[in-house]
């Protein structure tokens, strides 16, 4: 009986000596943990979709957890955003509809600047995030696309926080802000 407790402490001690060195959180900074995200600047020809996408972007912030959300004069890292462009295009027709397309591919794509508030720099500027969709359209393209403004926008708002979480922070060893895979 001895032996056999002695047996499970001492595998117990082993498999948990492996997870030791782990720790739960994030590698962001906690002076760099308070974000802004001013309402995006549209150039695109769908007027809603800056808000939108604005407003998946913080709260996809906020579902992540590694950042508190605040007004632009207390963050510590401003993200702007500017929709560039949209397009749509036919990927299916009807036949029995004189050809008319019944689906169509959505596109918007995003150029992103991450704001260090701190002291001006910019720490990312990341150029041709693209979100993108198919919808149905049913006979009403206007409703089909902007059902679909939702999903582009989710789409958009993680690329954003993915690359929040990759950033380099002055001070921190990785550099000065780029992010692998990333146009800087």
């Amino acid at each position: 009986m001895r032996s056999m407790l002695f047996t499970v402490a001492l595998l117990a001690v082993t498999l948990l000596s492996g997870c030791a060195g782990y720790t739960w959180g994030t590698s962001v900074p906690k002076e760099y943990r308070k974000v802004s995200v001013p309402v995006f600047e549209n150039m695109t020809a769908v007027s809603e979709i800056g808000p939108i996408v604005t407003q998946y972007t913080l709260r996809e912030f906020q579902r992540e957890g590694s950042f508190r959300i605040v007004r632009p004069e207390n963050a510590a890292i401003e993200v702007q955003g500017v929709l560039r462009s949209m397009r749509r295009e036919g990927v299916a027709y009807d036949r029995g509809e004189g050809m008319r397309a019944s689906e169509y591919r959505y596109v918007v794509v995003a150029d992103v600047t991450f704001v260090d508030k701190k002291n001006g720099k910019v720490l990312l500027e990341r150029k041709g995030i693209k979100g993108e969709t198919t919808f149905l359209t049913n006979d009403d393209l206007l409703t089909g696309q902007r059902n679909a403004s939702f999903r582009i926008a989710d789409d958009i708002a993680r690329q954003i926080v993915n690359d929040a979480l990759a950033l380099s922070f002055p001070g921190d060893g990785k550099g000065t802000g780029a992010v692998e895979g990333v146009q800087k």
